[in-house]
């Protein structure tokens, strides 16, 4: 910036070259022009750095690609729909106890069986020699065991024998003696001979004494060799049936009454020791599997009501089981029909969409859900101004949810209206600019 300073007139006016006046010409001293520059750049810089954070931090949106709700106070239905399954209540599994040859196929798949119902019969040359082999060892064993406890028996008698036979000889000893010592009062007898007579007697009933100890002593041990011969025998006996009956698996029976289901074994077809060959159904007794968000993980518990629709009627279940285990941000739940109602011809695999409650209904300040939830986390919505034209980021507190409603817990007053459809392209902006376009 430059001063221009006029020089004053001279007293006679000047003659031809002399009438042409100077001009003088100031400037501003260099520091003072650049702190002027400084605060014009810095003025400059502020404007472009307050336009650009505004552009930043706001957008322009098409109403008509947005969803809009009012806020309002209501009543809460705390709910969740539910997609589940049919499934049999009760499944039992058919396996091949031993491994074989399809011989017979007596059963169509799908039909209803009665338990020890014959299904499928096998051919195993291999099991067939073994149990015989086996058979034939058990019953020789058997028979020493057999032989074994005769012999016991035969000594139990002896020496019953043995007691008697002292017995007798004690008797007629005593009778001796009697008619010795009666006579030797008399003189008719010898001295020696009535002392052989008592010697005798004496020798008798020391002999019966160990006799009779002997006896009661092999009664103990053979009594406890006996039990333990029979439980063997009992053992053997056992393995001998179990060897029976490896045969007797050769035939599949049904085990319990239902519906046959996943049966197809062909005659020919070589079957391993422990393969599946099908399924046995409850018949007409289902239940319901769901696949329930994690979300709702810790608000389900066994014992929670649920209502299913099905041919106009409505039908109750109760949770039976939760499958804590989450797969695929999912979880698991059994839910079975109350009593004996249950919906007629429901197919396995069919699919009902049941409504599980988690509590009772309660007045709440309400929103209509949308996928805003899940960009925000519920922590934050957009608040359409009142003249519709922007909207505003404003942090919320939001608590239960179902598919129609969220309650509100915070943030919002009755009558506000948000922003409820996707916050996908805008959710870190502050300050919508909603346009009708």
């Amino acid at each position: 910036m430059s001063v221009v300073t006029l020089q004053p007139k001279p007293e006679s006016p000047p003659a031809g070259a002399a009438m042409d006046r100077v001009i003088a010409t100031k400037r501003m001293p260099l520091k003072a022009r650049l702190a002027m520059g400084g605060i014009v750049a810095t003025l400059a810089l502020g404007t472009v750095a307050v336009m650009v954070n505004r552009s930043s931090h706001a957008q322009t949106v098409a109403t008509t690609n947005l969803g809009i709700a009012t806020v309002s106070a209501g009543t809460f239905d705390d709910f969740v729909p539910l997609r589940a399954r049919v499934t049999p209540l009760v499944t039992v599994y058919l396996d091949a106890v031993e491994g074989g040859r399809i011989d017979r196929v007596l059963v169509e798949d799908g039909v209803p069986v009665t338990p020890g119902q014959p299904l499928a019969i096998l051919s195993n040359a291999t099991l067939q020699l073994d149990v015989i082999a086996r058979e034939a060892d058990v019953s020789q064993q058997l028979n020493n065991l057999r032989s074994q406890e005769l012999e016991l028996q035969r000594s139990r008698l002896e020496n019953r024998r043995n007691l008697a036979e002292v017995d007798w000889q004690m008797s007629k000893a005593g009778r001796q003696l009697e008619r010795d010592e009666k006579l030797a009062a008399g003189g008719w007898v010898s001295g020696k001979a009535l002392k052989d007579s008592q010697d005798e007697a004496r020798y008798l009933a020391e002999r019966r004494r160990i006799t009779a100890e002997t006896m009661v002593t092999e009664e103990r041990l053979q009594a406890s060799q006996l039990g333990q011969l029979r439980s063997a025998a009992s053992g053997l006996t056992a393995n001998l049936r179990l060897a029976r009956a490896s045969l007797d698996a050769l035939t599949i029976r049904a085990p319990v009454a239902g519906q046959l289901s996943g049966f197809n074994p062909q005659v020919g077809q070589s079957v391993g020791r422990g393969e599946r060959l099908g399924q046995i159904d409850s018949a007409g007794r289902n239940k319901l599997v769901a696949d329930i968000d994690e979300f709702y993980l810790g608000r389900i518990q066994p014992g929670q009501r649920a209502r299913v629709e099905w041919g106009g009627k409505a039908y109750a279940l109760t949770v039976a089981k939760i499958y804590p285990q989450v797969k695929g941000g999912t979880f698991t739940a059994d839910l079975t029909f109350d009593g004996s109602q249950e919906p007629a011809a429901l197919q396995r695999g069919q699919t009902l969409q049941p409504r599980l409650t988690l509590g009772d209904p309660a007045p709440a300040l309400l929103v209509a859900n949308g996928a805003f939830y899940q960009d925000s986390g519920g922590a934050y919505a957009f608040v359409v101004s009142a003249d519709g034209k922007s909207a505003e980021k404003r942090p919320v507190r939001l608590g239960r949810r179902n598919p129609d409603a969220i309650e509100v817990l915070g943030g919002l007053q009755p009558g506000d209206r948000i922003i409820t459809s996707s916050y996908a392209g805008f959710a870190d902006k502050d300050r919508l600019t909603l346009s009708g376009e």
